[in-house]
């Protein structure tokens, strides 16, 4: 199949930047990076900068834009200065001309933009790769934000998609680094987000369940969608007055106190992750905004993060341990979650590098410790012994790096460590509490009555079999590779053997062609064969009579 200009410049531009950085140390650090805490890994000892890397990806488009932010999840991948720049990679585009956003919106929602609203901006408040906001009035006189998609851009998406999909199953067919990194599972996950976020009626959805997950904490906002004027590329919701938290001035933050609302922003993010298993999978200071009453607005719901009831557990589980400086048991939670060849991976390299990891913050000044940083380094350490660990513990790690990032521009002094610490162990304060309920103890009460009455009888039963000797063990002692290793080597001694044959015919057949080259009388070919036929033979006898003896033996 011919390929078209256009594609012919998708996968140009693609080549192009693989032969500039695949080979690059950026990318050769995760077969070589160090877990020592003096290991360099500073942008100034990579042969491209952060900065380079992320304006390489807003050339290539939006879709490229995309997967470095997803990159940014990926501490297996990239250094953790790449994966920083990539997080808040963001693309600048100019604005849609007004016919085209009028057109767009009558075509979803079947009115005309100045029937819809009492009035309406024609310039953008802001333009991205997806879409861009315009501010607008109801006819009930609330003010409201309405974000509209580009025109032909989920065409692009899926065209630019659809050739990442075809050249990363191709890397992988020849590369083995491509294929331990999964690069294919990459540009699904990315097609599957992307996907995701082009429909705007799932952002709708996401804006209304965190506004009521959170809807205790008195110092955050979340827009809420107003659904009449939404669909799946027209997104109306609550305007939001205030200014991002990276503008925040010098003068503002000492004439307001911030820390009320920095404890309800880390408390809402770690309810999100443990509690609801429902996460604002994107919080880094660009989307958040400090309005004029002193609360703080979270923006930009396209990207969630859910996690599941067992793994809600395991973070739980894990918090309280990094919150202690535990780090046997941080170790011994990640392995108990993650996938690895327990023949080939040296499980005690990874809980060293844990172990001495989580005892270097230790030392570190609570208002310097970095939990998401923490939980990054952890991940690394696991990527470069070859164990996986869920994606879920990536995306987390990504989100408490930039709620980092937001603390540190709100209150520099805050020490985020203790509130992580005293939020965990108030959770667990609670769901003791719960399991002490009247109801959950006369349950327990009841499954111990029924063990108690049980017990007597299955001890009898026990007792009563071993002394008749009817207690029977099965081992299943049958060790898999020994005996895969036999049969191979039964099938090339059997192949040996053929060729050996082989030979002889092929020599014998031979003898009988008169030649002018002789050797003891026979012709050169076909001594030739024998002398072969014959040292194979021997070396089949040699390994018969002694090597096999020699393993009888052991």
């Amino acid at each position: 199949m011919s390929l078209l200009p256009d594609q012919y410049d998708k996968y140009l531009r693609f080549f192009q930047f693989m032969i500039k950085y695949w080979n690059s140390d950026v990318f050769l650090y995760t077969e070589e990076k160090i877990t020592d805490s003096d290991a360099n890994t500073e942008p100034e000892s990579f042969d491209h900068s952060p900065e380079e890397l992320a304006e390489d990806l807003k050339k290539m488009g939006p879709t490229y834009v995309k997967l470095g932010q997803l990159l940014s999840t990926r501490p297996d991948l990239l250094p953790p200065s790449f994966m920083d720049a990539l997080a808040t990679l963001q693309d600048d585009v100019e604005g849609v001309e007004y016919a085209e956003i009028e057109k767009i919106f009558k075509e979803e929602l079947g009115v005309r933009i100045s029937k819809a609203f009492a009035s309406f901006e024609t310039e953008p408040l802001a333009s991205a790769s997806i879409g861009q906001v315009h501010r607008a009035v109801l006819h009930s006189g609330k003010m409201v934000a309405v974000k509209i998609q580009r025109p032909g851009i989920r065409k692009r998406f899926i065209e630019d998609l659809d050739t990442l999909m075809s050249l990363s199953e191709k890397v992988e067919t020849y590369s083995e680094t491509a294929r331990n990194y999964a690069v294919h599972s990459v540009i699904e996950e990315l097609r599957y987000i992307l996907l995701k976020e082009l429909d705007y009626t799932l952002e709708a959805q996401n804006l209304a369940t965190l506004k009521k997950n959170l809807a205790g904490f008195d110092h955050l906002f979340i827009p809420a969608p107003i659904l009449d004027y939404c669909s799946s590329r027209v997104l109306t919701m609550e305007f939001v007055e205030g200014v991002k938290i990276t503008k925040v001035s010098p003068l503002k933050r000492l004439d307001v106190s911030l820390e009320p609302l920095v404890d309800d922003l880390v408390k809402g993010y770690l309810k999100q992750i443990i509690v609801d298993g429902f996460a604002h999978a994107d919080p880094h200071p660009g989307n958040v905004y400090l309005m004029p009453d002193n609360r703080i607005a979270l923006m930009d719901l396209g990207m969630v993060a859910k996690f599941s009831d067992s793994m809600r557990e395991t973070i739980l589980k894990l918090m309280i341990a990094l919150s202690n400086y535990d780090g046997d048991r941080v170790a011994d939670i990640l392995l108990g979650i993650s996938e690895y060849d327990e023949k080939n991976i040296d499980v005690s390299v990874f809980r060293k590098n844990v172990l001495r990891k989580v005892q270097e913050n230790e030392d570190t000044r609570a208002k310097d410790l970095q939990t998401g940083r923490l939980l990054i380094q952890v991940n690394q350490m696991a990527a470069k012994e070859g164990i996986h660990i869920p994606v879920e513990l990536n995306i987390m790690g990504k989100i408490l790096l930039n709620l980092d990032q937001t603390v540190a521009f709100l209150t520099p002094d805050y020490d985020l460590h203790n509130t992580v610490k005293e939020y965990v162990q108030e959770l667990m304060h609670k769901r003791i509490k719960k399991n002490l309920k009247p109801g959950n103890l006369m349950e327990l009460f009841l499954e111990m009555k029924e063990l108690t009455e049980n017990l007597p009888f299955r001890l009898n039963k026990f007792t009563e079999n071993l002394s008749e000797n009817r207690i029977k063990f099965t081992v299943d002692a049958i060790d898999e590779e020994r005996f895969t290793d036999a049969f191979q080597k039964v099938a090339n001694r059997i192949t040996a053997g053929i060729i050996v044959a082989a030979l002889i015919v092929g020599a014998a057949m031979l003898v009988r062609i008169p030649s002018n080259w002789n050797i003891g009388g026979y012709p050169i070919f076909a001594f030739l064969l024998f002398v072969l036929a014959a040292i194979i033979g021997l070396y089949l006898l040699y390994q018969i009579l002694f090597k096999d003896e020699n393993r009888k033996k052991k």
